[in-house]
């Protein structure tokens, strides 16, 4: 029968032949229990192991200590300890992140609920609801979907269906100011993509993208219904004919 192949090293520290084989007894013992328990069992183990320093200068053990399972020295301990104190940290930054998801998740579903009251949980005021959503958390997220078809007694697939037919909708998280720039053809002869070059240069974004601090999401659109102002651009719904640069920055700078 082939013997089972040990580790000669533990956490950066070489270990003997007897040493190995306690550590892959332990392993073996926790039935290939998590990282964080093998380290937390042999962090007990070690600390069994490691002596300390008595009045006459002599080393004793602090109790029964497995046969030759000595630590030369306090590194490994130290080392053991750091790393299960990551793995702490790790998993308790993981239970706050979830903590402040289920947050935000209940907090927009009650929003939702007070939309869809406010149409007396009609299905034929699907379109008008998702707008007041859309308007209210500047996106249509998975869940507020969901909790729109079971509280209409409509199809998530006719819900998906209504939310990406129209240019009004975002299934995607949209900056606090919406800025949009017409390149219809009467303003695509005034120069609609010069101007689109300029606030792409200032916004530092492309089309169809969200700044990182999620100040400005930046669109385009076929007709904004006034040609004759062309190039024309909206921002959060105010129309702007032809600004120059110096107006651009302007704009931006307005935009809290």
């Amino acid at each position: 029968m082939a013997k089972t192949k040990t580790k000669s090293t533990f956490i950066g520290l070489r270990l003997t032949a007897d040493q190995a084989e306690q550590l892959a007894s332990l392993q073996q013992s926790l039935n290939s229990s998590t990282k964080t328990e093998v380290l937390l069992k042999g962090l007990e183990l070690m600390a069994k192991a490691q002596p300390t320093a008595v009045p006459d200068g002599r080393r004793r053990s602090l109790g029964p200590v497995p046969p030759d399972f000595g630590i030369p020295d306090s590194i490994g301990l130290r080392q053991l300890k750091a790393e299960s104190l990551r793995y702490a940290s790790a998993v308790q930054q993981s239970i706050n992140r979830r903590r402040k998801m289920i947050s935000q998740v209940t907090e927009e579903l009650a929003r939702t609920d007070e939309i869809i009251d406010r149409y007396g949980g009609d299905k034929s005021a699907l379109i008008q609801i998702l707008l007041e959503l859309q308007q209210e958390n500047r996106w249509l997220s998975e869940d507020s979907l969901e909790w729109i078809s079971r509280r209409l007694g409509v199809p998530l697939t006719e819900v998906y269906h209504v939310a990406t037919f129209y240019k009004a909708f975002s299934l995607t998280p949209q900056g606090r100011h919406s800025v949009s720039v017409c390149l219809g053809t009467a303003c695509q002869v005034r120069e609609a993509p010069r101007l689109l070059d300029k606030v792409v240069d200032i916004l530092k974004i492309n089309p169809g993208d969200t700044s990182r601090d999620m100040r400005f999401s930046l669109n385009t659109v076929n007709c904004l219904g006034c040609c004759a102002l062309g190039p024309v651009m909206v921002v959060d719904g105010k129309y702007y004919s032809n600004p120059s640069v110096e107006d651009l920055n302007k704009i931006v700078a307005e935009c809290d």
